[in-house]
């Protein structure tokens, strides 16, 4: 079952092939070298795969082909390849990072992306013949061990996504700047995108119920973990809780430092340069929104072992986290993906068994699970319009086509997910087995220790 097909969005211009700055982007600056035998082992793997989907396939100018198979609503996307040559050497060498490469070359353009990539989200498992399957390594690359998610390592791949530029993430982001999903009331059914108050007031919603699952009120000795650009711990000091907020990002930290200050809460509010698992101490309630998902699978006993080791007897941890299927995260864990290239190294999406058996292995029982994955649907349509419409700022900023269309083809392709029902995003609650435990001094709660 997927979503209602989101209202349409505005497009990037379609150029064709673009000139790339080989330096900048050596990958995508010219296809890799296949044999010309696996070339056609992909193009033969991919023409039979396509000619299943709701999909159409043109060339070039060529005129649309016949009749497609519906998608059941009775939109059918049209995939235009403008280099089919390089479209399938990318596809033979590097499989869907070369597909998503080949978009970033313009190689390829749709006319609703994210219906083309929400085809395609609905059938991944059905891309490659079952016969196949066994061969997957010899079409996947493994994940470099530097994407690690060491303190040093983690250090690194936050830098290399949250610090691009504040004032990016500010042309497409509501103005409270919070970059996860959104709740909305009700979900926004026009074409158009929300304006700044609404989107905000959107975003507050998500924050108020995560900080209400944490139970947080007057002197509530509250620890963010991921701090963001600040919203959640400005939200959370205007109520009065004592906020201790980490993050790996110098770019966050330094304007949210300065947003805090302006809304009057610096002495409420300490924002540090810091690793979870080097914070210590003793808090009321944890949050931590969509941070999971840059932890890695390998550090995930230590993140869940930080939340427990954290929390004050009678404490509460609230997280927002996005999910996926089991089986796909196994197949998925430690593949290098083309998110994982490009946008998110070292990260990954854990599945709702992961999320149960390592909070479990912790000390800490699920109290609360609720999903909103309809909402961060809406959410990246409301991010992508916006980017889309910000195409001179980002350019004045001094990111390069290829990177607009990166930048698109990311938020497209994670709207796809939701909308296919592949990802999901959830809140949870997470209380500790034993609550029993020896009281910790309320002066001391949130202290060093």
């Amino acid at each position: 079952m997927t979503l209602p097909p989101p209202p349409t969005a505005p497009s990037a211009a379609r150029p064709g092939p673009l000139p790339v700055d080989p330096e900048r982007w050596p990958d995508v600056a010219r296809p890799p070298r296949a044999s010309a035998l696996r070339t056609a082992v992909a193009r033969r793997l991919v023409e039979r795969a396509l000619a299943r989907l709701p999909l159409r396939i043109r060339t070039g100018r060529a005129p649309l082909p016949g009749p497609a198979r519906s998608a059941g609503d009775g939109t059918v996307p049209t995939l235009t390849l403008h280099e089919p040559d390089a479209f399938h050497r990318r596809i033979g060498a590097d499989g869907l990072i070369g597909f998503g490469e080949s978009y970033m070359a313009g190689e390829w353009d749709a006319d609703d992306l994210v219906g083309v990539l929400t085809v395609l989200a609905l059938h991944v498992d059905d891309l490659v013949p079952a016969p196949l399957h066994r061969f997957r390594g010899a079409w996947v690359r493994r994940r470099p061990p530097a994407d690690r998610n060491t303190p040093d390592g983690a250090r690194e791949n936050v830098h290399r996504h949250y610090d691009l530029s504040n004032e990016l993430f500010a042309l497409f982001l509501d103005p409270g700047l919070s970059y996860s999903s959104a709740i909305f009331d009700p979900l926004p059914a026009g074409p158009d995108s929300l304006s700044d108050a609404a989107f905000t007031a959107a975003q507050h919603r998500k924050i108020d119920r995560l900080l209400d699952l944490a139970g947080t009120g007057p002197d509530t000795a509250l620890l963010e973990i991921g701090t963001g650009w600040g919203e959640l711990a400005i939200r959370a000091a205007a109520r009065g809780a004592r906020v201790r907020t980490v993050t790996l990002s110098g770019e966050q930290l330094a304007l949210a430092r300065r947003r805090v200050a302006q809304a009057g809460f610096a002495d409420r509010v300490t924002v540090e340069l810091l690793d979870y698992r080097q914070v210590r101490g003793r808090y009321d309630a944890v949050v931590s929104v969509e941070m999971i998902e840059a932890v890695g699978a390998e550090f995930w006993p230590d993140y869940f072992a930080a939340l427990r080791r954290l929390l004050a007897p009678g404490g509460r941890v609230a997280l927002q986290a996005i999910t996926m299927p089991h089986e796909r995260m196994l197949a998925t864990a430690r593949t290098h993906t083309w998110i994982s290239k490009y946008v998110f190294p070292g990260g990954l999406i854990p599945s709702p068994e992961a999320l149960a058996r390592e909070s479990a292995a912790a000390g800490l029982r699920i109290d609360h699970d609720r999903g909103y994955g309809a909402h961060y649907a809406e959410t990246l349509r409301q991010w992508r319009t916006r980017f889309l419409r910000q195409e001179t700022a980002v350019a004045a900023l001094g990111f390069d086509d290829v990177f607009r269309r990166m930048w698109e083809f990311y938020l497209a392709w994670s709207e796809a997910g939701f909308r296919a029902r592949y990802l999901d995003v959830r809140q949870l609650l997470l209380t500790a087995d034993d609550p029993g435990e020896a009281t910790v001094p309320a002066g001391r709660r949130g202290e060093a220790s």
